[in-house]
């Protein structure tokens, strides 16, 4: 597949306009503190990179956000679609990306139709599993599965947060609340023995994990986690039950491998 023509500075330069409105890409992309950004800026840019194996196809961002990467793809692809549990979120994305062609965003509810089953050549999945509860973690992948086509592919990225990586994070945090990122204030805390138990964990090495629980717009309960506790080794068993793991790699340093890296990527296919 190739990508459709577009005039590039046009898209580079409506596409920048419209990242800045996001209130993550605020957070993350155009964050005040260097570090936070540049990470940021390179996890992005290799998410393009892998999508673009699909580019002239159909791509599908789960867990969209504030539609960052489909504002940052949307020219490789012949249409992308964003979901998200948050259906104020994507209201939100279909305002302020609403004059970008052949973009759309939408419920999961509304795409748990057969039409949508096996439509997308590339089904992107950044930072979510890590906030989903371990027995909801199953029902995203077949989620996953269902949505792309028999020869697509699946890329999933989750953070880094244990051994030493989990410990310049935590610098990092705590340098950013210190320079008044007011985001980071609120960041959460680790009790020694807790830090020590991820610092040196092994593939099934675990914390407890608090789980919040908020009300939908439906009035259904949800569940999730922040990052403090997740082990992105026991996800990647959970990974292999549904897909074949083609590539694992890193980011933003990817020669450093799972040990000084933010977060970790799992390039899969259907089995």
């Amino acid at each position: 597949m190739h990508p459709p023509s577009a005039d590039r500075s046009s898209v580079t330069t409506t596409t920048s306009h419209l990242l800045e409105q996001g209130h993550y890409a605020r957070k993350q992309l155009f964050s005040k503190n260097a570090i936070v950004a540049w990470s940021h800026r390179r996890r992005f840019a290799l998410a393009r990179e892998l999508a673009a194996v699909a580019a002239g196809g159909a791509l599908l961002d789960y867990g969209c956000g504030d539609g960052t990467f489909i504002a940052l793809a949307h020219d490789l692809f012949r249409e992308s679609t964003g979901t998200d549990v948050d259906v104020e979120q994507l209201r939100d994305c279909g305002r302020r990306l609403s004059a970008v062609p052949d973009v759309r965003f939408a419920s999961l509810d509304q795409l748990r139709h057969p039409d949508c089953d096996g439509r997308y050549d590339a089904v992107v999945c950044m930072e979510v599993l890590e906030h989903c509860p371990s027995d909801l973690q199953p029902h995203v992948l077949a989620d996953l599965a269902r949505f792309v086509r028999s020869h697509g592919v699946v890329i999933i990225s989750v953070p880094i947060e244990i051994g030493p990586a989990l410990a310049v994070k935590q610098a990092v945090r705590a340098a950013a609340a210190a320079t008044g990122l007011a985001e980071y204030d609120s960041r959460e805390r680790y009790r020694i023995s807790e830090f020590m138990r991820m610092l040196l964990a092994r593939d099934t090495s675990q914390i407890e994990r608090h789980a919040t629980i908020t009300i939908n717009a439906h009035g259904d309960s949800v569940r999730y986690h922040g990052h403090k506790g997740f082990n992105w080794r026991m996800l990647a068993r959970v990974i292999e039950s549904t897909f074949v793991i083609e590539r694992r790699l890193y980011s933003p340093v990817p020669f450093t491998g799972p040990w000084l890296n933010s977060q970790v990527w799992f390039v899969c296919r259907k089995r």
